[in-house]
């Protein structure tokens, strides 16, 4: 037999469920980072595929394009990738073009990195979508800035 609705489960009654509530984990950093991230990254996951890129390669063109002569021990560390993880990444992104290993003219047991033609003109195309995508946010731009460097503070602390 079927139970009637109470007035004690809104939906039931017809009326709107109240907002969950997240009660401690608001003051948790890692959740509300969480949170963003799974609001924001879908997006601009979905824009990078327009380009046949990940979100891993972007980062790996822009931070290549942003500095010129950077060696594999350094973009690793500076995106927290094994070095076993991120031969395999930049061995792919080599077979597809976007990027090349030269020997360090410096060191001759390191490489540095160096984009390809064709890497340097889907980086712009990525950092352009990728622009457009955070643009898109209910952040305003000083709430956006605002952000970024609280966040920085985290992870580009010494």
């Amino acid at each position: 037999m079927p139970t009637k609705p109470t007035t004690e489960d809104p939906q039931a009654a017809g009326q709107p469920e109240p907002p969950v509530d997240h009660g401690a984990l608001l003051d948790s950093v890692g959740y509300n980072c969480l949170q963003a991230y799974l609001a924001v990254v879908p997006d601009i996951k979905k824009q990078l595929a327009t380009l046949h890129l990940r979100p891993v390669e972007y980062t790996v063109l822009s931070l290549v394009h942003g500095n010129p002569g950077i060696n594999q021990k350094r973009l690793g560390q500076a995106i927290k990738v094994s070095p076993p993880n991120l031969a395999t990444l930049l061995d792919r992104m080599q077979s597809d073009g976007l990027l090349e290993r030269q020997r360090n003219p410096r060191d001759k047991r390191s490489q540095i990195l160096a984009l390809t033609p064709r890497g340097q003109r889907l980086c712009g195309q990525a950092e352009h979508l990728a622009a457009q995508a955070e643009a898109a946010s209910t952040l305003s731009p000083a709430d956006r800035r605002q952000l970024n460097a609280l966040l920085q503070k985290i992870f580009l602390a010494p």
